[in-house]
This record gives structure tokens, C-alpha cells and sequence, in this order.
């Protein structure tokens, strides 16, 4: 009788054990978003660019950094990522902040040449 309680409980604590060990390993690493936007944007970019993988990744880093509300920057991000080319649709937009797309586009004018015609800067 002891001996099946010992086995028991030895039973009990490996389960505990098992179970607390799953639960400490570390979560799968979620994408970092400017890797994942270069993903989606570089497709686009091919047959355009020598390196659709540079003008991508300065577009994120120096063309979209340039825009400080973050509603317009992840617009700016999304229609890049989708089409290739800077643009951003209303819908994407809060009503409030629409009438702000047309000086975001010329805010970024610069950056985004740069990026297409000479990334490596």
C-alpha cells in the first residue's frame, strides 16, 4: 500500500514538473515589424529596383520615420507594403486626420527619392 502512494505521488510531482517546464519555455519570438514589412514590400519592388530589400528597409527607416502621427505613418507603411509605391488611402485614415495626407506626402517627398534612387544613403 505505501509503496503504491509513493508511486503515486512520484507520478503526481513528474506531471507538476512536466507541466511547469512547458510552461517556462520561452514563447515563439513574434516578427519584428520592419523585417515583415520588408517581406511584403520587396515582392513589389522587383523589377523596379537592383535591391528591392534596401529601398524597402530605407523606405521604413527614413521615408515613413519622417511622419510623426502614428495613424498616418502605419497608413503610409500599409500602402507601401501593398502596392509599392507611397500612397495611402482614406479609409485608412481617421475622417480627422484626412486632410493631413497631402502634407504627409510632401513631408516625405525627399526621403522617398532618396530611398528609390540612391538606398545605400
Amino acid at each position: 500500500m505505501m509503496f503504491r502512494i509513493c508511486a503515486a505521488a512520484f507520478l503526481a510531482s513528474l506531471v507538476t514538473i512536466t507541466a511547469a517546464h512547458a510552461q517556462v519555455r520561452s514563447p515563439n519570438r513574434l516578427p519584428d515589424p520592419r523585417t515583415d514589412f520588408v517581406r511584403q514590400c520587396a515582392p513589389h519592388m522587383l523589377g523596379r529596383w537592383a535591391h528591392p530589400e534596401e529601398v524597402c528597409g530605407c523606405l521604413h527607416d527614413h521615408a515613413a520615420a519622417v511622419v510623426e502621427d502614428r495613424d498616418l505613418r502605419e497608413a503610409l507603411l500599409r500602402g507601401i507594403s501593398e502596392t509599392g509605391v507611397p500612397t495611402i488611402e482614406n479609409e485608412w485614415v481617421p475622417v480627422a486626420k484626412q486632410s493631413e495626407i497631402g502634407p504627409t506626402f510632401t513631408k516625405i517627398a525627399k526621403p522617398t527619392l532618396q530611398c528609390m534612387f540612391d538606398p545605400a544613403k
